[in-house]
């Protein structure tokens, strides 16, 4: 054959359209890419912190185990204790409120699951954009093939040569779209679906801490229902500032 298959091929041959489809799906290639391994990061980052935050409960009070959460204003844990804090302080000094018509438990509940939605909101930006990449990124890559395949047929008729060698190279060129389209599409989707695993991970993790936390600025003491869920006991924390 006269001409070899590549994306150098299709670029040099192409016209704006083909070369504008070949920007796009690179474009949603680097873009995905860069959300995949930001967001894998944080997924990494918020897994230390939900195995310090198991370590909060082998503390001898409320600042020690706050301490062990460390410093970083990110973590999810540390701003769940310390929603669940202000919550508590707030609902015992204030007065003459609407407020006041919940009890202590409704109210905690309610501040901590306000924290858990904003994070939950925070966790979750990007994937649009992984779901979107890899559901369109196929139907951008044939729409190239269509389109390559199409000014091919013209430029054959045309030149009036339609040989093997002649029809194979430029419609061989214009396939690669599609190739690129599912190269593009196929990495978003399976790094959507590991996000989704590991957000779900953390966000149990980060709802059972909210309930031992509920439990502990409600009756002072954390829940821990054994494995075989036959047995609790309660494991006393003082509490602190």
């Amino acid at each position: 054959m006269d001409s070899q298959f590549g994306i150098a091929n299709v670029w040099t041959q192409g016209d704006f359209v083909t070369r504008a489809v070949a920007i796009i799906l690179i474009g949603m290639s680097l873009v995905s890419w860069i959300v995949i391994i930001l967001k894998a990061l944080d997924i990494y980052k918020y897994r230390k912190h939900a195995r310090a935050a198991n370590d909060f409960w082998h503390s001898e009070d409320f600042s020690a185990g706050l301490a062990k959460l460390g410093t970083d204003q990110g973590n999810p844990f540390r701003h769940l204790a310390l929603e669940g804090r202000e919550a508590t302080a707030h609902h015992r000094k204030s007065s003459a409120h609407l407020h006041d018509a919940l009890d202590v438990s409704d109210w905690v509940t309610r501040c901590l699951r306000n924290c858990i939605n904003e994070f939950t909101a925070r966790l979750q930006g990007g994937l649009a954009i992984l779901a979107s990449v890899g559901s369109t990124a196929p139907f951008i890559g044939l729409f190239g093939t269509v389109w390559g395949i199409y000014h091919a047929l013209v430029a054959i008729g045309t030149s009036g040569q339609s040989t093997i060698d002649k029809v194979a190279g430029p419609i061989g060129e214009a396939l690669i779209m599609t190739a690129l389209g599912l190269a593009v599409a196929i990495p978003a989707v399976l790094g959507y679906n590991a996000l989704v695993r590991g957000n779900k991970s953390i966000l149990n993790n980060l709802n059972s801490f909210a309930h031992d936390m509920h439990a502990y600025f409600v009756t002072g003491a954390r829940v821990n229902v054994q494995n075989d869920g036959e047995s609790a006991k309660v494991l006393p924390l003082k509490k602190g500032a």
